[in-house]
């Protein structure tokens, strides 16, 4: 992970959630990009349900290989 943390609530804290995880903010970024809040509590609440999602699959191969503090803008794609 680069020198930047950001925190990410599994499920959303809206959704009556309390876990935390570190993500990177590129993923963070991503994450709510891709994903409503409901989206999130219902279905991609764990790592593995995320990864599984077809776009996030392949954006986590792409940031794969970039430095970690690697930044790019993050399209809404709701």
């Amino acid at each position: 992970m680069g020198s930047v943390t950001e925190w990410h609530n599994p499920v959303p804290k809206s959704r009556g959630g309390k876990s935390r995880e570190p993500v990177h903010p590129i993923c963070h970024r991503t994450i709510h990009a891709n994903f409503t809040n409901s989206d999130l509590e219902k279905r991609y609440s764990t790592a593995d349900a995320l990864l599984a999602h077809e776009e996030i699959g392949r954006f986590v191969a792409w940031i794969a290989n970039k430095p970690p503090d690697f930044n790019a803008p993050t399209k809404d794609r709701r």
